[in-house]
């Protein structure tokens, strides 16, 4: 059975994608026969492209994908060149971790929180400092150039790229060789930059194209902070595939096809990019300049982390603050009384989101888990990992952009009459929690100390009982950071969520994003803080469970 397990993987993370992209082609290109679409036609498209304002959605789109990684990718590199292995990068390092739980749509909320012209930054320095007595004219959020809605990307990538580069440290003998370019005279930076990060880039190329794709598609963040004169091209796609207008399908189609077109120009730009650093960074090798004097570079880099933890935890406070806030004017730095009232006033609309969210989140990740569990068994009974190919196949649903082949897969649903249940949803949920469940075990598994096995083997124990009894009960702690690792991206789904839901199944995500269009603060830091919270109770579960399981087993605890 567990030979079934790899192709059953394969066919989860390309078979949707593929349905769903030619799903998407054909109304595209006007063959869609239930909406009496039976040749095919560029009118699609035609209309499309004299639609006001889609060119500068797509300019801000593609931006935002190129924007958004370089400035996350270079403040996560020097942060890591300057400070890996000294205390302070630990201490970073744990406090940066956490924020990885937090769905983009919460740190989003925060950030709005924080940041608006009414926000609590202007509160704490008004009117001492500004004399705003009333919020001032300004368009911080929602700004016409997105810069808004890169922030927010930005704050929530950094942690994604410092876990991934994290990941990569171990295999690239960094310590060794920044031993080498100290001697030689070269600064921290500059060491880690000639000697190490080569090595390191090539093994986390797959996750910033991933996210690279996602920051130029997103759909949640960029309702809630980003422009909307026009709105970048995913949200606007969005719009068009739920409106009561059928005929706009086949346009939002178009519109689909045109999201990758730009997804696939922004790797195209960022591989240029690439091009051009690593021609830069030999011609500075080949000069033989050491670069010793980086402390300005090594202050800003560990600046910045921790300005991007530190932003994120506090637009998180403030959410919490907002959601059991009395009265709160301007520009008092805190409400003047406290309140259950918010909470009170929204329980009789959380329960069914709060319980689509919680159920799909648990029945998606623990069949992504089983599935998991099963290839990485069979990989160490066989000895073949799928090298680079197994790789792509597990990044490819976070390579192609969801609007890219989600809008299909609603479609292919209502051929099938599945729309609007349970069991779809929950399977568009696997796609993408997959990938980081196989990301997140993966690493643990192999590094387990196979002498392990052949101490059970040479006691008479087979391959299934040394599973059961040896390896699994070893790495269960393993197992579970990677199960609520899949289940805080479970709760973090809004596109498909939205889509393949059509709005009968909402979750406490899809809720939260709608109710950014309107101006009650306090129910909005209800569900966005909800929405924070159920991760963290993942995770928190994730540590109690083993520590429960094995309190008796002294060399099984946590260390």
């Amino acid at each position: 059975m567990l030979r079934l397990a790899p192709p059953l993987a394969i066919a989860i993370l390309i078979g949707p994608i593929a349905f769903g992209l030619i799903a998407t082609l054909l109304p595209a290109f006007g063959y869609f026969p239930a909406l009496g679409g039976n040749s095919i036609s560029v009118q699609p498209f035609l209309a499309l492209f004299e639609r006001p304002g889609l060119m500068r959605s797509v300019l801000i789109s593609l931006s935002s994908g190129l924007v958004t990684t370089l400035v996350a990718i270079s403040i996560v590199a020097i942060f890591v060149a300057g400070w890996s292995g000294t205390n302070a990068f630990r201490r970073m390092q744990h406090l940066v971790s956490p924020l990885l739980s937090v769905p983009h749509a919460a740190a989003a909320f925060g950030l709005a929180f924080l940041i608006a012209p009414s926000g609590w930054i202007i509160r704490i320095i008004s009117p001492e400092l500004t004399g705003f007595d009333r919020p001032p004219d300004l368009l911080i959020l929602n700004d016409p150039n997105g810069f808004a809605m890169m922030a927010g990307l930005i704050v929530k990538e950094i942690p994604f790229l410092l876990l991934v580069i994290l990941s990569a440290l171990p295999q690239t003998n960094a310590r060794q060789t920044t031993q080498i370019t100290s001697a030689l005279g070269y600064g921290r930076i500059a060491g880690f930059i000639l000697g190490v990060w080569p090595a390191i880039y090539k093994q986390i190329r797959l996750a910033v194209f991933a996210v690279i794709a996602y920051a130029t598609s997103v759909v949640d963040v960029a309702i809630i902070l980003g422009p909307d004169s026009p709105a970048p091209l995913s949200p606007r796609l969005l719009g068009w595939m739920n409106s009561p207008d059928l005929a706009l399908r086949f346009e939002a189609s178009a519109g689909a096809v045109l999201q990758l077109g730009v997804t696939v120009a922004a790797l195209f730009l960022w591989l240029v990019i690439e091009k051009a650093g690593s021609m830069i960074r030999c011609k500075f090798a080949m000069a033989g300049r050491r670069f010793t004097h980086d402390r300005i570079f090594k202050n800003a880099g560990i600046f910045s982390t921790g300005l991007a933890a530190t932003v994120v935890f506090l637009g998180l406070t403030i959410l919490a603050l907002w959601s059991v806030a009395g009265f709160w004017s301007f520009p008092d730095a805190l409400p003047d009384s406290f309140t259950m009232k918010s909470w009170l006033r929204s329980m009789p609309g959380l329960a069914k989101p709060l319980w689509n969210t919680v159920v799909t989140g648990l029945m998606a990740t623990t069949i992504a888990l089983i599935i998991t569990l099963a290839c990485l068994e069979q990989e160490a009974r066989t000895g073949k990992t799928g090298g680079s190919r197994a790789l792509l196949f597990i990044y490819l649903p976070l390579l192609v952009p969801q609007t890219g082949f989600v809008f299909g897969l609603q479609l292919f649903f209502l051929w099938l009459g599945l729309d609007a249940t349970m069991v779809a949803l929950v399977f568009v949920h696997l796609i993408f929690v997959l990938p980081y469940v196989f990301l997140s075990l993966s690493d643990p598994w192999r590094a387990w100390d196979v002498r392990y096995a052949r101490i059970s083997h040479g006691l008479g124990a087979g391959l299934n009982r040394t599973f059961w009894q040896v390896r699994l009960p070893m790495l269960a702690r393993a197992a579970m950071i990677a199960f609520a690792v899949g289940f805080a991206v479970s709760i973090g789904q809004y596109l498909p969520t939205v889509l393949i839901g059509a709005g009968r199944l909402p979750t406490i995500t899809s809720e939260a994003v709608a109710l950014s269009s309107g101006g009650d603060r306090r129910i909005i830091g209800v569900y966005a803080f909800l929405q924070m919270i159920l991760p963290f109770a993942g995770f928190i579960l994730a540590g109690l469970i083993p520590a429960i399981m094995f309190r008796n087993r002294r060399d099984m605890r946590a260390a």
